[in-house]
């Protein structure tokens, strides 16, 4: 199934992986599994994006995050809304950049060799379904291009059939 190529230009292989992701998510929504979908997405984003340490989901559950799919070493498992970049995220509902983890107030520290970090909300019918939430052993590592391109990715989450499957998901208690 994984038939994606680079060609070393970055405008063009944004626009690859965006398009393979929205047939990724499209290809199986017949059968899809919000878990396993999302865990699809965050293999091809670690397999895509360089120099990161960290790249996975929060999920909403009412006034928190709770660990979805992700890539890399074990991570928090909840996440407060009132708490660290994703909570800050969550809140604003609105992507935080952050080029020192070490300035941010409040930062919660998953990992020690997290130097930088990005939080991009996914939002459904004007209501915060998760985060993706991507880190660097780097600091400075993320800037505006990383933030377009990560709402660009949000946005294609939040246009497939994905939004409903997690809905029912996160609203168990």
């Amino acid at each position: 199934m994984f038939s994606l190529y680079l060609t070393g230009d970055k405008e063009i292989d944004d626009k690859s992986v965006l398009e393979y992701l929205s047939l990724l998510l499209e290809n199986g929504k017949d059968s899809l599994d919000a878990i396993s979908s999302l865990s699809n997405v965050s293999a091809l984003l670690d397999w895509y994006i360089p120099r990161i340490n960290w790249i996975g989901f929060y999920l909403r559950r009412g006034e928190e995050l709770v660990l979805g799919p992700f890539q890399g070493e074990p991570a928090c498992t909840i996440i407060p809304f009132s708490k660290g970049v994703c909570g800050h995220a969550a809140v604003a509902c609105k992507t935080v950049v952050v080029k020192d983890v070490n300035q941010f107030p409040g930062h919660i520290a998953c990992s020690s060799a997290s130097k930088s970090e990005i939080v991009t909300p996914i939002m459904y019918e004007g209501k915060l379904l998760g985060v993706i939430d991507v880190d660097s052993p780097e600091e400075g590592r993320f800037g505006d291009e990383e933030a377009s391109f990560f709402e660009k990715v949000a946005s294609i989450i939040s246009s497939s059939p994905l939004p409903g499957l997690l809905k029912g998901i996160m609203e168990r208690e």
